[in-house]
């Protein structure tokens, strides 16, 4: 009678007791799961800044290389062989990467030989400037003097100092920078002369239907975006750099065309660029110019220019398919310029479409739900690809 009478409940009871232990092993799998990602994400930019000889070209000519797949795709369709197309799309970066170089790092390093003999210019230049701060300075000296009961006095000595090794640095630095960009080369020929068997592999290697459909929707999305941002961006800055030049050597100011490529180059860093482009115009103009209002123009001339493409041209020629938020476009650029420097904030914005094109395809993992809800590490906007 005992048995038959606590036999039902164990019976009732133990499909609860498995949906129980269950979800706790689901739970204790999705907190493993947490603990080992947040590891990782907190150890990769470490490895990516200590590895950077290896991981900067790489990364740099695989963006390059995948900015430059509907180029060879364009090759490929006219009957070119992959090979062939791969190499037509090296040299003509190549081609277009010394044509930058020489227009800017030439005229460049006569102008930073010509700092020490302009710096009395310079001086002369902001003559007025410095008055002005002089006579603000003597006043708030004299009140401080008026309030101390014991006034000090300190004198501090501006020194300016020039390096002569420059040249040094450079032929130092050349055959490692040499070594590095033919790497990079090499990697972006491998990768566009594979781009179409890669990616038949990598499609047809799924295991449904479904999940190569996926992949080649999330292969074709990351091309597209990234190809469209540097296509459309380098168009745009080149057109800035142009327009500067012009507007610089109508202003009579020395080397426009250097200018000119330095203001394209450092457009491509969203914020900074332009404020780094200001402040050198400035002291360019400083050089070149008699008077400091003359020497103002340029920086003026040119941030009227960028306030023109970045609230008017850019964001109705990209269009709101690639538009970011700003916020991540300030973290990514901060990340990515404290791991690789320049050159990282250079590709802060391609690899944070990248990043934002393969995450919105996959789905982020729902850690709020992970603390809050279910406990599992369910996907965000799976819901929403659901109904859609």
């Amino acid at each position: 009678m005992d048995a038959s009478t606590t036999t039902p409940a164990q019976q009732g009871g133990q499909p609860h007791d498995l949906e129980r232990v269950a979800l706790k092993r689901v739970r204790l799998l999705a907190s493993l799961t947490l603990i080992g990602g947040i590891g990782l994400i907190l150890a990769v930019p470490f490895a990516l800044k200590g590895g950077a000889e290896f991981f900067l070209p790489v990364t740099a000519a695989m963006v390059v290389a995948i900015a430059l797949v509907p180029l060879l795709e364009w090759f490929e369709r006219r009957g070119v062989p992959s090979k062939l197309a791969a190499i037509l799309c090296v040299l003509l970066f190549l081609g277009l990467a010394i044509f930058a170089l020489a227009s800017i790092v030439l005229p460049a390093m006569d102008w930073v030989q010509r700092i020490p003999s302009r710096i009395d210019q310079v001086r002369h230049t902001l003559d007025p400037l410095m008055n002005l701060y002089k006579a603000l300075q003597h006043w708030i000296d004299n009140t401080a003097a008026q309030i101390a009961t014991a006034p000090t006095k300190s004198v501090r000595t501006v020194r300016i100092e020039t390096t002569n090794g420059w040249i040094e640095t450079i032929s130092t630095q050349a055959p490692h920078l040499m070594i590095q960009l033919f790497f990079a080369l090499l990697v972006i020929f491998f990768f566009l002369a594979g781009w179409t068997s890669m990616r038949k592999r990598t499609i047809v290697s799924r295991g449904s239907f479904e999940g190569a459909l996926t992949t080649a929707r999330v292969i074709q999305q990351v091309v597209e975006a990234t190809s469209t941002y540097l296509g459309t961006i380098t168009l745009i800055n080149i057109a800035m750099g142009v327009l500067t030049a012009t507007i610089l050597w109508w202003l009579r100011m020395d080397s426009p065309m250097m200018w000119g490529g330095i203001v394209a180059v450092l457009n491509y860093i969203p914020y900074l660029g332009p404020i780094a482009s200001v402040a050198l115009l400035a002291f360019g103009g400083l050089m070149t110019f008699p008077d400091v209002w003359s020497a103002m123009l340029p920086p003026a001339c040119f941030l009227v220019l960028h306030l023109v493409e970045a609230n008017a041209i850019t964001p109705a020629v990209v269009g709101r398919r690639l538009e970011i938020n700003p916020l991540l476009i300030l973290v990514s650029l901060s990340f990515w310029a404290w791991v690789w420097g320049t050159t990282g904030a250079l590709l802060a914005v391609p690899l944070l479409i990248i990043f934002k094109t393969v995450f919105a395809a996959a789905g982020m993992p729902d850690i709020a739900g992970f603390l809050f809800e279910d406990g599992v590490l369910t996907h965000v906007g799976e819901e929403e690809a659901d109904d859609e």
